[in-house]
């Protein structure tokens, strides 16, 4: 894409742009469209993002695909809200999510000793598990996760790192995957369990309605330290999940190269890491109508949802909208 500059452009790019690194997809009375913006230091304001050439950043896909050409010359838009005056959306949607399973010691050995684990004879694996969530699961920060009793009744929850690509590549190796890695968000890797039981592989048991929560927004990888950020999950203000993401037991770049084994992953593609112990599963007792689930880890921010059942699944926007 070529950015050529207008005069407005030139004019507006002397505005100095808030510095957070933190990249939100919103929409709002100002912005009714979805669009892309910028959080300042504190998180309370959001400035709508242009290109060089002055157009509307409608897609972080978008923006992640042009970003060593545009970065630098973003341009601030209007109007700059509050953020809690706009209606905050899943920052990446339309794509499948590839996600990892068994990746936290204590988490593997629980899965495998709950009875739901039917995908290998022991618990810790050899290679990396690889599964993908349906981009039609995906939804945002406050947005409602519907349970689906007509199709499960074991819903859990799972908070994750999930991994940002920013320059895509096929075959990467461990040692340049990092060049690779735009930023992160997180991950609610809401499971049916005895779906995921059932059939063997993941997918199906992952892959319902409103079951990939999202965000709350994406931050780029300059605004985060990977060797220190901390996981927790709250379940109705409890602590369930607490662990540190360097305690995987495949690290970020050994999974960025076993997914692109002959496999070229793309601009905005999402990495979702894996679980720590302390889900459902290891007591039985499953979500439920009215649940709140809160997942916190260091340098991005917190992603919140609710369980409600209001009798049907709400209304699947189109993969393709932002």
């Amino acid at each position: 894409m070529n950015f050529a500059y207008t005069n407005q452009a030139r004019r507006s790019s002397k505005t100095k742009l808030p510095s957070s690194g933190k990249y939100v997809a919103y929409r709002s009375k100002g912005n009714p469209r979805p669009h892309i913006g910028v959080l300042d230091p504190s998180s309370t304001t959001v400035t709508p993002l242009r290109f060089p050439d002055n157009s509307p950043i409608r897609s972080l896909h978008h923006l992640i695909e042009e970003w060593d050409k545009v970065n630098e010359t973003l341009i601030p838009g209007t109007p700059v809200e509050n953020i809690n005056d706009v209606v905050i959306l899943a920052p990446l949607r339309g794509r499948d999510i590839i996600c990892v399973g068994k990746n936290y010691k204590e988490h593997a050995e629980e899965f495998h000793n709950s009875g739901y684990d039917k995908s290998d004879n022991k618990a810790q694996p050899d290679f990396p598990v690889i599964f993908t969530k349906r981009a039609t699961s995906i939804i945002g920060n406050g947005a409602h996760i519907y349970p689906h009793p007509e199709v499960t009744n074991s819903v859990d929850y799972e908070g994750e790192l999930a991994i940002i690509i920013g320059r895509g590549g096929i075959n990467i190796k461990k040692e340049d995957a990092w060049d690779h890695v735009w930023g992160a968000t997180i991950v609610n890797d809401v499971t049916a369990r005895e779906r995921q039981r059932d059939h063997k592989q993941f997918y199906i048991g992952k892959s319902l309605d409103t079951f990939c929560p999202m965000g709350p927004w994406a931050v780029h990888a300059s605004a985060l330290d990977f060797k220190n950020m901390h996981l927790t999950t709250k379940l109705n203000g409890n602590i369930v999940q607490s662990q540190n993401t360097s305690e995987l037991i495949f690290d970020i770049p050994t999974l960025i190269e076993t997914c692109s084994l002959g496999i070229t992953l793309q601009p905005g593609d999402i990495i979702s890491t894996g679980t720590p112990s302390g889900v459902c599963l290891s007591t039985g007792v499953f979500l439920k109508d009215g649940d709140v689930i809160e997942i916190e880890i260091t340098g991005i921010g917190k992603l919140k949802n609710k369980v409600v059942d209001r009798g049907k699944a709400p209304d699947c926007l189109p993969v393709r909208q932002t």
